[in-house]
């Protein structure tokens, strides 16, 4: 899809608070009853991606809706419902591909600001999935064994083996994010990275994993309240770290730090797709229907047996009494 296509589905896309967004505003959107004219064609994975170039952050609603045509949270949860078992068979074919020596996986990438849903999108999306076919990995601040490697030591580690859905709770972006911010390395030294990243998964596509990258991207408004929600309850005590709140005052920073990443790392091999996440529901909707259109797009079958005949198994099993 081309950007003056994009561009032209921008210009009639309406927030659903907002107004209408413009071409500054979310470019790969489209109005909702466009989506549902079109919706053989613009899959929500065409719409959420980032398109090439330069990339503006604040440019984009995070309180958008865009491709969704239900009512609210309860007709995206409902659509999730209808999607479990179309992601269950997906996700087994993959399983079973694997065990029969197949060489394919999948990683989903989630980053974003603190309070942006990574670990609800887990919980939520990745839960209509069998545990057995996942793995999961939250990266933390590296450890001091890890910081004696190379900054992708830590995630060569803990990518997906064949037929395994891998799932990366932040990931190497932290790399040319968070040490660019607090300047934990010189700048020719995170800004060196970038080419580091797209070599890195561009042969990790070609060795056929299949790269999802996902930026849940909330508004500083919509953290505070998570923030707020926190402290005011009891049973979310545990999740909260002040840490969060003395963060916030790089926000700026941040947004300029991810827009260069998305710049510069938005590949066709592996390109990001930037999901609208105030609305938890809506985050969680998307992430699914992206994840299932990628799982799709891989066109996965049930093996053929290998090493054994079907016709003479079943008349063994026969015979035996």
């Amino acid at each position: 899809m081309t950007t003056a296509r994009l561009e032209t589905i921008g210009k009639v896309y309406r927030s659903p608070d907002t107004g209408p967004l413009g071409v500054a505003g979310l470019v790969g959107t489209c109005k909702r009853s466009f989506v549902a004219k079109s919706e053989s064609v613009l899959r929500i994975s065409d719409l959420l991606r980032l398109p090439a170039g330069s990339v503006d952050l604040q440019a984009i609603d995070t309180r958008a809706t865009p491709g969704f045509t239900g009512a609210g949270k309860s007709d995206a949860t409902a659509e999730m419902c209808h999607l479990r078992p179309r992601l269950a068979d997906m996700q087994e074919q993959l399983h079973a591909e694997g065990r029969a020596g197949g060489r394919r996986s999948l990683l989903l990438v989630l980053q974003g600001m603190d309070t942006a849903g990574k670990g609800g999108t887990v919980k939520h999306v990745l839960g209509l999935m069998d545990p057995m076919g996942l793995q999961y990995h939250a990266f933390k601040q590296p450890t001091i064994e890890e910081r004696e490697h190379h900054f992708l030591w830590r995630v060569k580690r803990r990518l997906p083996p064949p037929g395994i859905i891998g799932v990366f709770d932040r990931s190497h972006y932290e790399d040319v994010i968070v040490v660019r911010v607090h300047e934990l390395v010189p700048p020719e030294i995170w800004s060196c990275r970038y080419g580091v990243i797209n070599r890195f998964e561009g042969k990790l596509v070609a060795s056929g994993t299949r790269v999802v990258k996902c930026f849940l991207h909330i508004s500083k408004e919509e953290q505070r309240e998570r923030l707020l929600a926190r402290v005011d309850d009891p049973t979310k005590h545990w999740k909260y770290d002040p840490h969060d709140v003395d963060e916030r005052a790089y926000w700026t920073d941040y947004q300029q730090a991810y827009s260069d990443a998305f710049t510069r790392c938005n590949t066709e091999a592996a390109p990001w797709y930037a999901v609208p996440a105030d609305r938890k529901w809506y985050r969680n909707w998307a992430v699914t229907k992206i994840l299932a259109e990628q799982l799709d797009e891989m066109a996965l079958v049930w093996p053929t047996p290998h090493g054994w005949d079907v016709e003479k198994e079943r008349a063994r099993l026969a015979a035996d009494p």
